[in-house]
């Protein structure tokens, strides 16, 4: 059975941090490439960070310069760094593999308070 278990989010003020955390099991995790998601209220979900197998990276133009996404494969965890946190950063985040099947976490609450 595959699972993404996330951790991580929560209320933060303005400017401030936080760090999301995704653990998969039942696949084989290096071979997948590895992404984050959010969706906020009233919108369609978003692509806002991709990891591949390779370890290369790509962000949305709204979180360049703010977001880091990284991977452990040891660990079978990425990550989400996210700083400099503003209020429309607002939103359910969602990690995602990809490549054999598309498997979801269950979602992260992210509120950024102005």
């Amino acid at each position: 059975q595959v699972q993404l278990v996330q951790s991580g989010g929560g209320l933060v003020q303005f400017g401030g941090s936080l760090r999301l955390s995704c653990t998969a099991s039942g696949i084989t995790f290096y071979a997948y490439n590895m992404y984050w998601y959010r969706q906020a209220p009233g919108h369609d979900r978003e692509m806002v960070a991709q990891i591949t197998r390779d370890g290369d990276t790509n962000y949305a133009d709204f979180v360049k310069g703010r977001f880091a996404i990284s991977r452990d494969n040891g660990k079978d965890t990425i990550y989400l760094q996210m700083d400099d946190l503003r209020p429309e950063d607002t939103a359910v985040y969602y990690c995602r593999a990809g490549g054999y099947g598309s498997f979801w976490g269950q979602g992260a609450q992210v509120t950024v308070a102005s």
